[in-house]
């Protein structure tokens, strides 16, 4: 089964992403993988601080996870995968692409600033030349109304 690869994080854009790839695998038969990078300097700590703090970045992960399983379930019928990576976001998420064949897509979302799009838009796609998949960058901004209307 192809599965679309979403990035869970604390953007707003991510949920537009969460969306569009919920939609897209309900309208095409396949499935949903949420992938949550924690950052390695999140546990430069004592050892017993870091394994502390690593353990609360799972659960902050698995609660925010459960709020759009649950709509993805509920609403498009997709029961999404969750993986947790530790490390470095963006040689996490290819790492990830690369290792996963059913990986079919990468979904990210796009900030709609006059910032750009995000470090991980900007960083992915400079990569995106090597990755044996394609990336759909969704714009943060779009209505649902406009995303049903496009998936």
């Amino acid at each position: 089964m192809r599965k679309f690869l979403v990035v869970l994080d604390d953007s707003r854009e991510c949920l537009n992403a969460m969306r569009f790839a919920a939609m897209r695998a309900s309208h095409t038969g396949g499935g949903v993988a949420v992938l949550s990078v924690i950052p390695p300097d999140e546990f430069n700590h004592w050892i017993g601080v870091g394994e502390v703090m690593r353990e609360e970045a799972r659960e902050r992960i698995h609660a925010h996870f459960e709020v759009f399983a649950k709509w993805m379930r509920d609403k498009q019928h997709v029961d999404p995968e969750l993986i947790i990576r530790e490390g470095d976001a963006v040689p996490e998420i290819i790492a990830h692409v690369q290792g996963d064949p059913e990986v079919g897509v990468l979904v990210l979302g796009a900030a709609s600033d006059k910032k750009g799009p995000g470090p991980l838009v900007t960083q992915l796609t400079k990569n995106s030349g090597s990755l044996p998949i394609p990336i759909t960058i969704v714009p943060g901004d779009l209505s649902k109304e406009r995303l049903e209307a496009i998936t």
